[in-house]
């Protein structure tokens, strides 16, 4: 997939250069499914079938010279279900000259809830009782997205990335999801939700990454059962969907957005690096120590030493998950410069040794 930021980009254009793809498609290997066009956001998004990024490249060139400007690889099960479709609108109608034409945007909400890792719960719990609230919680959340028209992307058992493309709706379902979830039941396996918008092709080398990732670290600052909202999508909800249950969310302003992503970005760059540590983290954030920790205390009710510690010991679990490591391994690998400190941290944290996180795994 790819994008092209093209300013006063109209659907006849694009239905035009979509047609000289098609010509060129088989000379370098390509099969060009369909595409995606938002005359507001001035943007085009391709779906192609190809060896290879450069084909793409070398195509579009030759076509029409359209260069894109970010070429990601996609699984088209997963564009599916992001999107809706990955061949042309069947309805599209057809212009005099033979021509497609279709406006049909790319952008999309995404509501995003985190739950507490099913390991960690059967743990605490018992796997019946563990698997019952699970279970419950999962019902709960697939009603609502069948009833608000929601498309489920994922369910990797510690939580759900739900796409629409309508605001109001992906709202309505995050609200119905919150009422009809018992606040015992949410306590008990830690239900986040977020909800926020974005495009399939950012920064980002993953389908919809950036704006899965943002809202991932909402869920981090959700607290007492409220829904994070992102600016842009409070901007494109009607007020008084918002105003009558305004205790429910959590309505982060767009200063508190920076602010969110300059603190986790920077967490992100630099989590494996056992020698970074506050007075880094200061520089990399351009703050000083007490603006660091005020700014980051008033947003994530954590101090900053806490957050980059809670931040490895999160990477360590999922390091965990993808294959079985020892525990020097993790240690090296999430950070830590101690196994012993690591395996201390993650204790107090999670309420067990990580060699029998990794059993119960695995």
């Amino acid at each position: 997939m790819d994008v092209h930021i093209v300013p006063g980009v109209k659907a006849k254009d694009v239905a035009e250069a979509h047609r000289l793809d098609l010509l060129h498609q088989q000379e370098h290997g390509c099969n060009c499914m369909t595409y995606w066009i938002d005359e507001a956001r001035e943007s085009i998004f391709c779906l192609i079938d190809a060896p290879d990024k450069g084909a793409v490249a070398e195509m579009h060139s030759k076509a029409h010279g359209l260069i894109p400007n970010k070429i990601i690889e996609v699984n088209s099960s997963l564009v599916e279900a992001f999107l809706g479709r990955i061949y042309d609108p069947s309805d599209a109608p057809i212009s005099n000259d033979g021509l497609k034409v279709f406006a049909d945007p790319s952008f999309r909400i995404l509501l995003v809830t985190k739950t507490t890792d099913p390991v960690l719960l059967k743990h605490q719990l018992g796997d019946e009782q563990a698997d019952e609230l699970l279970s419950t919680h999962t019902g709960i959340i697939r009603k609502n997205i069948l009833q608000y028209g929601g498309r489920e992307v994922e369910h990797e058992g510690s939580g759900f990335v739900v796409s629409f493309s309508s605001a109001s709706k992906a709202v309505e379902c995050a609200l119905a999801i919150r009422k009809e979830m018992p606040d015992s039941m949410s306590a008990q396996i830690d239900l986040k939700i977020a909800v926020n918008a974005g495009e399939p092709v950012e920064r980002s080398e993953h389908l919809f990454g950036e704006t899965i990732q943002f809202a991932a670290n909402m869920c981090r600052i959700a607290q007492d059962g409220k829904i994070a909202l992102a600016s842009a999508v409070k901007e494109l909800i009607a007020d008084d969907l918002f105003q009558k249950d305004r205790k429910y969310f959590l309505n982060l302003l767009p200063q508190d957005e920076h602010l969110l992503k300059l603190l986790f970005g920077k967490l992100e760059e630099n989590w494996r690096d056992a020698d970074f540590d506050l007075s880094d983290y200061c520089n990399a954030t351009a703050m000083s120590g007490s603006q660091l920790y005020r700014k980051t205390v008033a947003l994530t009710s954590l101090p900053p030493n806490s957050l980059l510690k809670d931040f490895r010991l999160h990477k360590a679990k999922e390091l965990m998950r993808k294959r079985y490591y020892n525990i020097a391994q993790i240690t090296f690998d999430s950070g830590f410069t101690s196994a012993s400190y690591f395996t201390k941290c993650f204790k107090k944290k999670y309420g067990l040794l990580p060699m029998t996180y990794l059993e119960l795994l695995h």
